[in-house]
């Protein structure tokens, strides 16, 4: 799980980073156009290489521990989150074809972008496997 064994000026900067992620991603709870859950998810990892505290205390939020715990044991993305992150992406592709006075191939990188993204949020389970008898993992 944790790095602790990399240099101490490594260690700073990715608990500074954790810091600003979870600044980013807690303005993004207010701010919609801003989003929440890769900002955390971010801030997760910076502090799961640099301060078990606020790693364990993400983990552990009364509202986005839920989320970033079946994140890191069994990469879990929410159907609901997955509706928004694919909804999202559609709105600001169909904005920037419609509306928007990009170049071809600044829309075309942004479409790109966006059906990677789209693909890979929804290659990722929508829940985390059930245990079955026997102790086995049904997925």
């Amino acid at each position: 799980m944790a790095d602790f064994e990399a240099s101490p000026p490594r260690r700073w900067a990715l608990f500074f980073l954790g810091w600003l992620f979870t600044g980013l991603g807690m303005i993004g709870v207010f701010l919609p156009l801003l989003p929440t859950t890769p900002f955390l998810l971010l801030a997760l990892w910076c502090f799961a290489r640099s301060s078990r505290r606020f790693h364990s205390w993400l983990l552990n939020h009364s509202r986005f521990g839920p989320l970033l715990r079946d994140w890191e044991q069994h990469r879990v993305i929410p159907l609901r989150a997955k509706l928004v992150a694919v909804t999202s992406m559609g709105v600001a592709m169909a904005w920037m074809v419609g509306w928007s006075t990009a170049p071809w191939p600044a829309v075309a990188g942004m479409g790109a972008v966006c059906a990677f993204g789209a693909w890979y949020v929804l290659s990722r389970p929508s829940s985390p496997p059930v245990a079955v008898s026997g102790g086995h993992q049904k997925t």
